[in-house]
């Protein structure tokens, strides 16, 4: 195999291609937008979090989930409309609690993999992405937060990373900004955070340095496999075209099910709507009062991250709900009213809205592997820590398809999973 088709100019399309290149690979990457890094990867959180890597499929997340239903600013909303897709995933969500421990574990492994092929490249071709390495503080109100989180710790730990236990005397010491009472915190000093839209744009252009061929403003309408061509094929101004490579990676996001299913495989992505504000940080007051620390606020699911002098990111929450995108100010209300209980001297004067869906499986672990057909490869589903474990899945792709990984087995069990057949 020499050319290939990345489908998908996201995070995780945008590291695939420039893996695939890298090892000598004639690419194209198709996208629909006019430009990389225009949908899930546009206005994340902006963490690079090896400490977020617990996997949602622990029991209390089901508890939370239905004592939150009614509650319109809860941090987990889901829309009670019955549909196959929904519960198919959340069946097999429950199906995979048994393994909450050992993906967790996996996922914190791939994480810490991933930092040093992300700075590598960062520094390589020479990407500005407001990268901060200040750690992220884990905040928690009460002693039963703070003490899940010391289990946590123990599997995070159990991966190959260390964070520590802090006083909120500590903590005060780590942020000083941070107001209000908690009972403790967790301090990871190894996280950082950054401008993820900024990081992928800047990989788009070295991409395309190495000779990547980028497809923009073009939709994908089908995909075809025979095992040894790979079609591709875009609607057009005078008609559908057709282009033929040796194989296709499928980096689509929540757009991956659905073109899956065309090549015979089953890949239950569902789109999990997350929210996010940029306070603009407009006066020397705001600018002072606004933390450089990142910080992870358990009880709210809420993240942040300084971007620059400028610019402070709040985002999270997780709404089930389809692929509706629409950006509900009754979502937005309660980021905007943490800043100012968290931040009071914070100025929200100037507040950008933003909401995107994160292409997330049942079992939290991302599908990185070969497809059904023999040249169909895949590399989605990554869910809120896309932008954390992108460079790891990307260069593990990369050794795949250039024959130098296994297709199964250790190191890549869990993270390369193949995908099912369809039906």
């Amino acid at each position: 195999m020499k050319s290939f088709a990345v489908i998908g100019g996201g995070i995780t399309g945008i590291t695939t291609a420039y893996a695939l290149a890298r090892r000598g690979f004639a690419v194209t990457l198709f996208e629909r937008h006019r430009y990389a890094a225009m949908e899930t990867s546009f206005a994340n959180g902006g963490q690079l979090s090896a400490s977020n890597a617990e996997t949602w499929t622990h029991p209390s997340t089901l508890l939370k989930g239905l004592k939150w239903m009614l509650r319109q600013d809860a941090p987990l909303l889901v829309n009670p409309r019955p549909g196959w897709h929904k519960l198919s995933w959340f069946a097999e969500f429950i199906a995979s609690i048994p393994r909450y421990e050992a993906n967790t574990i996996e996922t914190t492994r791939l994480a810490i993999a991933a930092r040093a092929h992300l700075f590598d490249w960062a520094e390589r071709e020479g990407i500005d992405f407001d990268h901060r390495r200040e750690g992220i503080l884990h905040i928690y109100r009460d002693r039963q937060g703070f003490e899940h989180a010391g289990r946590v710790s123990r599997l995070l730990a159990a991966g190959g990373l260390q964070r520590r236990a802090v006083t909120p005397e500590e903590m005060r010491v780590i942020e000083p900004t941070l107001a209000g009472t908690y009972h403790g915190g967790y301090y990871t000093e190894s996280d950082s955070t950054g401008d993820i839209h900024r990081f992928t744009q800047g990989l788009a252009a070295a991409c395309e340095r190495l000779g990547v061929r980028t497809v923009y403003g073009h939709e994908v309408r089908s995909l075809r496999s025979d095992d040894r061509r790979a079609t591709v094929t875009l609607a057009g101004e005078h008609g559908h075209e057709e282009h033929a490579f040796d194989a296709l990676v499928v980096c689509a996001g929540v757009n991956s099910r659905a073109l899956a299913a065309q090549l015979g495989d089953r890949i239950n992505v569902y789109p999990v709507k997350g929210y996010s504000i940029t306070v603009n940080l407009t006066d020397e007051a705001s600018r002072a009062a606004a933390p450089t620390v990142s910080l992870l606020d358990d009880e709210t699911k809420l993240v942040t991250s300084r971007l620059g002098p400028d610019r402070f990111r709040v985002a999270g929450t997780a709404e089930f709900n389809g692929f509706n995108r629409d950006i509900r100010a009754d979502r937005i209300r309660p980021l905007v009213d943490w800043v100012q209980q968290c931040f009071p001297g914070v100025s929200t004067r100037q507040v950008v809205p933003w909401a995107g869906l994160r292409p997330m499986m049942p079992d939290m672990m991302p599908r990185v592997g070969r497809g059904r057909r023999a040249n169909v490869f895949y590399n989605t589903g990554h869910g809120h820590l896309g932008w954390t474990l992108s460079a790891a899945t990307a260069d593990l792709l990369g050794e795949l398809v250039s024959g130098s990984a296994r297709a199964g087995g250790r190191p890549l069990a869990h993270a390369l999973e193949p995908a099912r057949r369809a039906g």
